[in-house]
């Protein structure tokens, strides 16, 4: 398996292949990052993508491939601190030390392999939706009102054209990188199967015989940012919530190294239908192959 600084120093040539695999490699620890920021919240996700597209843009400059990971974060993070400060998405440079100067457009476009990549992958795009991410990311005009000036829409439109855009680019790069990132297809799914089997066994009630075996002995758990409890915690957490009757559907499941990210949605009884709150995130911290911190995040507002 390729390291971190060999896909980095090959996405610094403009292959964008390595690219995809660098950036799912790192996707897990990029949205808990984004989640350490923003809360977990529908922002999560658009941070994660503006990240992405950032990162993609700057690579040709990385100076330090072998702090790719690091490197993947910090745009995260500030792209999470722009949305608190703006309540917008906004992809900028990060001022962390290994951090080059940004690539302009033309920068950008010189890498042959990046170009040709770009270009295909924007003329998929619908016309309405290219002309934003044009104007975003490719020109100096990439202010929300500039943009929303120049097509004669409104920002809030400008906002969710740039939203499916992004998420169409991102799906292009993954199915661009062929090969090269189906073994990074496959440890997702393999992370996918593990989650839903536990999720499984927690509806079938045995999850106490999972937690003695998967969950360490000085296990910690951290519930929305305060550290709450131990194994027993965990526990009775999972007790109380289907002891109320209330069953759980996983979304969606990441994995990068020894970080895992699980998020699922609580399906309340109709007699209890506030019981819990529409979503919910566990972040499970592995050491030695088993958890050794349980993150805990609720999230209130409906899914998009």
């Amino acid at each position: 398996m390729d390291t971190d600084g060999q896909l980095a120093g090959a996405a610094r040539g403009g292959d964008v292949a390595a690219f995809a695999v660098l950036a799912e490699r790192h996707r897990a620890a990029m949205r808990v990052t984004a989640i350490g920021v923003l809360g977990y919240t529908d922002e999560v996700d658009d941070a994660v993508q503006d990240a992405m597209i950032t990162a993609f843009r700057q690579v040709g400059s990385l100076r330090e491939p072998d702090a790719a990971g690091a490197w993947l974060r910090a745009i995260t993070r500030n792209a999470c601190r722009m949305r608190l400060r703006t309540r917008v998405p906004a992809p900028v440079a990060d001022p962390e030390p290994w951090l080059p100067v940004v690539d302009g457009p033309d920068e950008l476009l010189d890498r042959a392999g990046t170009r040709d990549w770009v270009w295909h992958a924007i003329a998929r795009l619908s016309d309405p939706i290219r002309e934003v991410m044009l104007l975003r990311y490719f020109t100096g005009m990439s202010s929300y009102a500039q943009i929303s000036q120049l097509c004669g829409v409104g920002v809030d439109t400008v906002a969710g054209r740039l939203r499916d855009g992004r998420r169409i680019l991102a799906r292009a790069l993954r199915e661009t990188a062929g090969d090269a990132f189906r073994a990074a297809d496959v440890e997702a799914r393999a992370r996918r199967r593990e989650a839903e089997q536990h999720f499984a066994m927690i509806h079938a009630g045995g999850y106490h015989r999972v937690i003695d075996d998967w969950f360490r002995p000085d296990l910690s758990v951290v519930f929305m940012g305060w550290l709450h409890g131990d194994r027993d915690t965990a526990r009775d957490m999972i007790d109380r919530t289907m002891g109320a009757g209330v069953t759980v559907s996983l979304h969606d499941a990441v994995g990068s190294r020894d970080v895992v990210l699980w998020e699922g949605d609580f399906i309340n009884p109709s007699y209890d239908p506030e019981h819990c709150p529409p979503r919910f995130a566990w972040l499970l911290r592995l050491r030695e192959g088993r958890v050794a911190r349980l993150g805990v995040a609720y999230d209130t507002t409906p899914r998009r």
